[in-house]
C-alpha cells in the first residue's frame, strides 16, 4: 500500500522535495500540501497535479507522513495547533526546520510519537542536494526507510545515530553551499584581475567545481591522493596548493566550521525555548 505523505508548508524545500519524489516515482495522489492560502497551493498543484489544503488537521487525518517544512520561527504555532490530529493519527513526522531538537518537536506533537530531523541543504533545489538524517528511539526500520527515500529523490542521505552531530552536519553541508559560492566569487574575482570577462571566469570556475565533484564522488580515492593527482612536481597546481596550504586555508575552514556548528547549537536552545 503506498504511503500518503503530507508537507506542511508549501515553500521551496517543500517544492523541491514533491519535485524530487513524483520523479522518483511517487504518484501525486499520494501527495498533499498545506499553506495558509491557496495562494501558495496554487502553483505547486498546477505544476505538481498533488493534492493542497489549507486545513491541516484533514490534511493529517489521512497521512502516514507528515513533513514539517515551516519555518522555526513559527513550528510551536503550528505543532500545538494539529497536535489532536497527529495523535489521534500518529504519523511518521519528518522535520527539514533547522535547529529545533527531535524532543522539542515531539513534546510541541503531544509526544510519543516516531520522529525524523532532517538537515538537508539547497542544492536539493536542483535535485543534487546532501541532507543528514536522525531517527528518535520510536522509528521503526519501515519507517527508517521509507524517510530514506523522500529525501533521496533530491540528492544524498546520511543518518547520524546521535542527534547532536546533525549540528556537524550543519557545517559541512547544510550551510556549506555558501562556503562555495565563496569561493566561486573569489575565484571570479582573481579571475578578472587576471584578464579573464567575469562571466567566463564564472563558467570556467563553477563547471571546474562541478567537474570535481563528480570525480571525487565517482572514485575510491580520498581527496587528498585525488588533489596529488592533478599536482605536478614543480608544476602550477603544485604552486598554487602550495600558497593556499601557507595562508591557512585549512584552519580558516576548521574555524569557520566549528562556528557554523555552535550557532546551530545555540539556535536549538533559543528556538526549542519558544
Amino acid at each position: 500500500m503506498a504511503s500518503k505523505v503530507t508537507f506542511i508548508g508549501a515553500g521551496n524545500m517543500a517544492g523541491a522535495i514533491i519535485g524530487g519524489m513524483i520523479e522518483s516515482g511517487f504518484s501525486p495522489d499520494d501527495i498533499t500540501a498545506t499553506a495558509p492560502s491557496d495562494d501558495f497551493l496554487a502553483p505547486l498543484r498546477e505544476r505538481l497535479g498533488i493534492r493542497t489544503d489549507t486545513d491541516n488537521d484533514a490534511a493529517v487525518a489521512q497521512s502516514d507522513v507528515v513533513v514539517l517544512a515551516v519555518k522555526p520561527q513559527i513550528m510551536r504555532e503550528v505543532c500545538e495547533k494539529m497536535r489532536d490530529a497527529v495523535q489521534a493519527r500518529r504519523p511518521l513526522i519528518v522535520s527539514v526546520a533547522a535547529g529545533l531538537p527531535a524532543e522539542t518537536l515531539e513534546h510541541w506533537l503531544g509526544g510519543n510519537l516516531p520522529l525524523v530531523r532532517c538537515m538537508p541543504n539547497t542544492p536539493a533545489l536542483v535535485g543534487a542536494g546532501a541532507a543528514g538524517l536522525f531517527a528518535n528511539d520510536k522509528v521503526d526500520e519501515a519507517q527508517r526507510r521509507l524517510a530514506t527515500e523522500l529525501m533521496e529523490s533530491v540528492g544524498l542521505v546520511e543518518w547520524v545515530e546521535d542527534e547532536a552531530l546533525l549540528d556537524a552536519v550543519t557545517a559541512v553541508s547544510g550551510s556549506a553551499p555558501a562556503y562555495f559560492f565563496l569561493m566561486f566569487e573569489a575565484m571570479e574575482q582573481a579571475g578578472v584581475k587576471l584578464g579573464l570577462p567575469s562571466d567566463t571566469a564564472r563558467r570556467l570556475a563553477m563547471q571546474t567545481a562541478l567537474g570535481a565533484a563528480k570525480m571525487a564522488l565517482s572514485s575510491d580515492k580520498p581527496p587528498a591522493e585525488l588533489k596529488r593527482n592533478v599536482m605536478s612536481p614543480g608544476g602550477t597546481t603544485e604552486r598554487a596548493i602550495e600558497h593556499l596550504e601557507d595562508a591557512g586555508l585549512r584552519r580558516i575552514m576548521a574555524e569557520a566550521m566549528t562556528a557554523c556548528a555552535d550557532r546551530a547549537g545555540e539556535m536549538a536552545e533559543e528556538l526549542g525555548k519558544r
